[in-house]
């Protein structure tokens, strides 16, 4: 039979194979965090008709005479460029800027994914939208343990800041020097016991002769002197196991602002709300004011990405030729940096896609025509013996 109606048909197929990859692609052009894929196509074997032969006395050398057998797919690349951010306004829709894939969890399997449409199931997991887990490491006392193995990243609606009893607080501000012998200013400020009982911890500043007087009502006193309104000495009160610390004060005229504005001691409070930041950590907001690391989300990165196999939902799996996956935080080891509140979306370029289209379907006209003119030269041999 004719080589040229065998290579016709290998060009169909190979530009069927070209169509099938440019519909995927078009048909994905919304999907979130969907890679194009592009085809490859090289030639296959060569018949040779003639060797070469080398230069000799008389006479020059030749080259080789073949005759191609047709085409065939050498590969089908995915192109791991960045999409366009979609912003969302929800808070668990990640994005990846730059290098690296979110680790997600499916049926015992771990699989890479640059799709973050995640949210919050039932049971307080992250998850994708198909109940994939997102893998992260879970905080302990507000803090990431080096070493830590990966995990599913649960929100911890219970959770509970602990009380803290209050051992320190700060006074700031401004004694008026002009005041008489006997003016009084009270400031009270609320202190917390081990238990988080809250309490007031009242002070007394008294204008005396040399400076003023400090009394906290139960036994505990000092006194505070100044020279040009600059305190001589750092002084301090102990009352009730609370170190209230006085050096920042000052004695200047025409002001009066003295306050309490610091103390360490807090009451229980429970978890009121959450957010995701660019390191990839979920914070946690409590109701006594408190914020704490509640888990952080791993990233993951590759040697050779295009080594990816594709699993579906926007999710990929390692290869032989992918490298094995590297985890890390956001915004280290050549990882890229996460963006809450908004999407990848796919990098489809469809001016691109309806290009290669066209050439797909100009390839296969062209390939069909081949078969169709190689059929007529059969149907003249044919035909030479009637």
């Amino acid at each position: 039979m004719l080589r040229s109606l065998f290579a016709g048909i290998s060009g169909l197929r190979s530009h069927q194979t070209m169509l099938d990859v440019t519909g995927n692609n078009i048909a994905n052009v919304n999907t979130t965090g969907f890679k194009a894929s592009a085809v490859q196509f090289q030639d296959s074997l060569s018949q040779l008709l003639q060797n070469s032969m080398m230069p000799q006395q008389g006479a020059g050398g030749q080259n080789p005479a073949q005759v191609g057998l047709g085409v065939q797919v050498a590969g089908i690349s995915t192109n791991f460029a960045a999409g366009a951010p979609q912003p969302t306004g929800v808070p668990t829709d990640l994005m990846i800027v730059g290098d690296g894939f979110f680790v997600v969890q499916s049926g015992g399997e771990t699989l890479y994914t640059r799709n973050g449409g995640f949210s919050f199931d039932a049971s307080g997991k992250l998850v994708s939208a198909d109940g994939a887990q997102v893998q992260g490491w879970t905080a302990q006392n507000g803090a990431i343990v080096p070493g830590q193995g990966v995990g599913s990243i649960t929100l911890p609606v219970g959770a509970l800041s602990p009380a803290t009893a209050t051992t320190s607080a700060a006074v700031t501000g401004n004694l008026p020097s002009e005041a008489a012998v006997g003016d009084v200013l009270v400031r009270d400020v609320q202190v917390y016991d081990a238990t988080g009982a809250e309490s007031s911890l009242r002070l007394t500043f008294t204008r005396t002769a040399t400076g003023w007087g400090v009394t906290d009502g139960a036994g505990a006193n000092t006194s505070l002197a100044f020279a040009d309104g600059v305190q001589t000495g750092a002084g301090s009160l102990v009352s009730g196991g609370i170190t209230v610390d006085l050096s920042k004060v000052t004695g200047f005229a025409d002001v009066s602002d003295i306050a309490i504005t610091e103390q360490n001691g807090k009451a229980a409070g429970t978890l009121s709300s959450y957010a995701l930041t660019n390191d990839g950590s979920l914070v946690g907001t409590f109701s006594n004011g408190e914020t704490e690391v509640l888990a952080r989300l791993a990233l993951a990165g590759f040697v050779n990405p295009g080594g990816l196999e594709k699993a579906g939902s926007s999710q990929f799996r390692p290869s032989g030729n992918s490298g094995q996956a590297t985890i890390g935080f956001a915004g280290s080891d050549g990882l890229g940096g996460i963006i809450s509140g908004a999407l990848e979306m796919s990098n489809v370029d469809l001016s691109q896609e309806f290009t290669n289209l066209i050439v797909a379907q100009r390839g296969f006209q062209a390939n069909a025509r081949i078969i169709t003119t190689s059929d007529e030269v059969l149907q003249e041999l044919t035909n030479l013996k009637r």
